[in-house]
């Protein structure tokens, strides 16, 4: 399989040698994502659609109260005839074609999610902006301040998405109150999450764990 460089940072910010990604994740070309755009608005959009409750819902003729009634005799009075006063055109009437609780998710095929991934990666390491860092040098305690020292020279202050290892609990914890990093954790790693990020920086060990689960899903594809 062929491979990419991406360079590895300490605590410090400072370069810490490399490791080798796989071209078929990191390393597709700018023309092949391009044609490929739609296929990831899809995938976004379908992501987008299952976060929403579908809970919304007003209250129709059958639901609304009162209204039995009807509010004068039908000819007579030289106004215009009704039935209700719950009547759509009333005051404190019901509602016409108005939301009613809905399933809004969308079908997605896991490979057509996989490929989406893979192009947003792509995209961000042909900008530069995938770093892979080995610790922030907690000495056993989260800190926020060694995380942030750690990012500072990497990311600045550009919005990061930050995937750790489910090992990863201190330095998870010592990012969450950071208002430009979103935290989330290798086997969640999403292409919504790429493409609203500017920086994406991988833990070296939630690196591993993703590149080697993705491998397979490649080789399946």
């Amino acid at each position: 399989m062929a491979t990419v460089s991406l360079k590895i940072t300490d605590a410090k910010g400072t370069e810490n040698g490399s490791v080798e990604a796989p071209v078929e994740v990191f390393g597709i070309s700018g023309e092949e994502i391009a044609k490929h755009v739609p296929l990831i608005h899809q995938v976004v959009m379908a992501q987008l659609a299952a976060a929403r409750q579908g809970t919304h819902a007003v209250k129709n003729r059958s639901t609304v109260s009162g209204g039995g009634k009807k509010p004068w005799k039908q000819k007579g009075t030289g106004r215009a005839r009704q039935g209700s006063i719950r009547a759509p055109q009333w005051r404190g009437g019901a509602i016409v074609f108005g939301p009613v609780p809905r399933d809004y998710s969308q079908r997605t095929p896991k490979k057509m999610k996989a490929a989406a991934l893979r192009y947003v990666l792509s995209d961000r390491a042909n900008a530069g902006r995938i770093h892979v860092i080995d610790s922030f040098n907690l000495n056993g305690a989260p800190s926020t301040k060694a995380a942030r020292a750690a990012l500072d020279p990497i990311v600045a202050n550009r919005f990061t998405t930050i995937v750790f290892s489910r090992e990863d609990i201190d330095e998870w914890v010592s990012v969450r109150n950071l208002p430009t990093v979103h935290a989330l954790f290798a086997d969640q790693l999403n292409t919504y999450d790429i493409v609203t990020a500017e920086e994406v920086v991988f833990f070296k060990d939630a690196y591993d764990e993703f590149v080697n689960k993705t491998a397979s899903v490649v080789k399946e594809a």
